[in-house]
């Protein structure tokens, strides 16, 4: 297939819908005839979903904030090579739940490790390798996390087989507020790669502003797309 498809990733902390977006999204533009991949970090590939347990896990306490950091560039590493790219090489649209910003957020600013730790280890584990767009959604601290707690404790009580995923709400609104300001400041960055979305308002009319987002930013005219997703334009952004 000629061409090569788009790079989306969405950002946020924890409970503010991106996940749920990140699926309407999908849903439009495979309407459209786009063939679409969706996936997450971490995880998105049989060995990142392993790293994942361990990285979310509530019991994976004493967890140095480096080694965290090396554990999630090693599921990214695996998930660009195995999944990311070679969808994109065949034209697919990649739809991703968290990339890089995750970790500058969570490891350089949550952790204090520092937003050029962490975009050394993406140009030495990713080559540097960038999406076309990201949708940041952008909500109050107490808001987000209070719904991912809620969220996790449901499904702990609902099934006693649902993995634990707690170890980052366990942390303090500090360290929430430290990771919203880092998401904050990569947008204000990468204002041409970054679009920040309010995720205070509804769902449906946080859909429709994501939806005419990513028609404006990737300049799609909408409805036309052919099948397969050849409506592509500009470059990638990957090196």
């Amino acid at each position: 297939m000629a061409g090569k498809g788009k790079f989306i990733t969405f950002e946020g902390l924890d409970g503010c819908g991106k996940t749920t977006q990140l699926e309407r999204l999908a849903a439009v533009l495979r309407a459209r005839g786009i063939e679409v991949v969706t996936t997450r970090e971490p995880g998105g590939t049989p060995i990142g979903e392993r790293i994942r347990s361990v990285l979310l896990d509530s019991r994976t306490e004493g967890l140095a904030p480096l080694a965290e950091l090396c554990l999630m560039f090693a599921s990214r590493a695996q998930h660009i090579a195995e999944v990311i790219k070679p969808a994109l090489a065949q034209g697919r649209w990649v739809l991703c739940d968290r990339f890089t910003d995750s970790s500058e957020a969570y490891q350089g600013g949550g952790r204090e490790l520092g937003s050029e730790t962490v975009l050394a280890m993406h140009r030495l584990a990713c080559g540097n390798f960038q999406p076309d767009l990201t949708v940041l959604m952008d909500n109050e601290v107490s808001a987000s996390v209070g719904r991912a707690r809620r969220r996790n404790l449901a499904a702990k009580e609902a099934a006693s087989t649902t993995p634990d995923e707690n170890r980052f709400e366990q942390e303090n609104r500090m360290f929430f507020t430290r990771v919203h300001e880092a998401f904050l400041r990569i947008a204000r960055r990468e204002p041409a790669r970054v679009m920040v979305i309010d995720a205070r308002r509804t769902p449906d009319v946080v859909h429709a502003d994501i939806v005419r987002s990513v028609d404006e930013r990737l300049q799609i005219k909408t409805g036309i797309a052919a099948p397969g997703g050849h409506s592509h334009h500009g470059n990638r952004g990957g090196k």
